[in-house]
């Protein structure tokens, strides 16, 4: 018997979730300076930090021998003064994937199902194959959720149904009063997982009204994420909001110390600073803009996109991704969501922007 035979068949069955390039690995293969590779593949925020994490930081590095608050008091306490929402309602997490992964330990067993977009995050069938529970994949729609669909596609057996507003990788974005009236009409055995990674790029007339509604439906659970608009990737740290029996139950599955002290500080801070996600909006906004208007200049179709980044079609997705990594620029192949002549290329600054467009011409025989 090999090591390998030991681990549950749902286990063996899993397919690794893969990240995006690292400038690092990417330097050490190709030969090439750190300095002068454009990484435009895992949706980070070109603009870095939010300065006040990061001067929060600084004050906190004399504390790093103690373990972090386990309750995430302060950090609550920040979520709850900017949402309409109480402590009890939120579940810190180590990255919203950690949030999504504690949803399913706690309301997934092998016998039950979850729903889920084609084209959807990779995160959700990993979190529900990893429980050993049945993972369904409902047809998208023009590369987004057909809610109907989804709907129809609950059974007796199932618990969680995913949704991403915007979504990731396509970028696409649905009306808040479907989404709604999708909650409203799932059966009570339901819960509605509405993920929100990147709420905070979408303009005043489209922001999330999700929070107010966790009154209205206990089946509720929104996931948010500080790796985006504010720039904290690294530190790994997000949240879940929901009603306090879904939350205590979430909880209890919940490590210990999931969220580091250092993270908390930052997120803390981050979350008043209201001056750097304007910026971050703005500067995305402006980029989008320019990255569509070069894809129609090259002659490409691309999705029209909410979030941070947008997904183009560039017929062989492969060869193009590997002339553009030998010009040193990182964006990422989507072949794993079913769309292989996609590449998804992250939103950078003007400059950045350029840069990618140029070398994208040159491996289409363009430039």
């Amino acid at each position: 018997m090999s090591p390998r035979d030991l681990a549950p068949a749902h286990v063996r069955e899993i397919a690794p979730y893969v990240p995006g390039k690292p400038v690092a690995e990417t330097a050490r293969e190709l030969g090439l300076a750190e300095a002068d590779i454009l990484k435009l593949a895992s949706n980070e925020n070109p603009l870095g930090s939010s300065p006040r994490a990061i001067e929060a930081l600084r004050g906190a590095l004399g504390e790093l021998a103690w373990y972090p608050d386990g309750s995430g008091h302060d950090l609550k306490l920040a979520i709850a003064a900017r949402l309409p929402v109480d402590p009890a309602n939120i579940v810190l997490g180590n990255g919203s994937n950690d949030v999504l992964e504690l949803v399913a330990r706690a309301f997934l067993t092998p016998g039950d199902s979850a729903v889920y977009s084609q084209h959807a995050f990779m995160v959700y069938p990993l979190v529900v194959k990893a429980i050993g529970a049945r993972g369904i994949e409902v047809p998208a729609r023009d590369y987004g959720h057909d809610l109907a669909a989804l709907a129809a596609a609950v059974r007796p057996d199932t618990r969680l149904v995913f949704v991403a507003n915007p979504n990731n990788p396509t970028g696409t974005f649905l009306p808040w009063e479907a989404i709604g009236e999708f909650v409203a009409g799932l059966p009570d055995h339901v819960l509605a997982v509405i993920d929100e990674a990147y709420g905070e790029y979408l303009p005043d007339a489209r922001r999330s009204p999700t929070p107010g509604w966790l009154g209205r439906f206990p089946n509720l659970v929104i996931t948010r994420t500080l790796s985006k608009a504010y720039g904290l990737a690294g530190l790994r740290v997000g949240f879940g909001l929901a009603h306090p029996e879904v939350a205590e139950l979430m909880n209890r599955v919940r490590q210990p110390f999931n969220v580091n002290h250092l993270a908390m500080v930052a997120a803390c801070a981050a979350l008043g600073d209201e001056a750097f996600i304007a910026e971050s909006r703005r500067v995305n906004a402006s980029g989008l803009g320019q990255l569509e208007a070069g894809f129609a200049r090259l002659g490409l179709d691309f999705i029209p996109s909410a979030g941070n980044f947008v997904s183009v079609r560039v017929g062989d997705a492969a060869r193009v991704y590997d002339s553009l990594l030998r010009e040193g620029v990182i964006v990422r192949p989507v072949a794993g969501y079913g769309m292989p002549e996609h590449l998804r290329v992250t939103v950078g600054t003007a400059p950045q922007n350029e840069r990618f467009l140029a070398a994208l011409a040159r491996a289409l025989g363009r430039g």
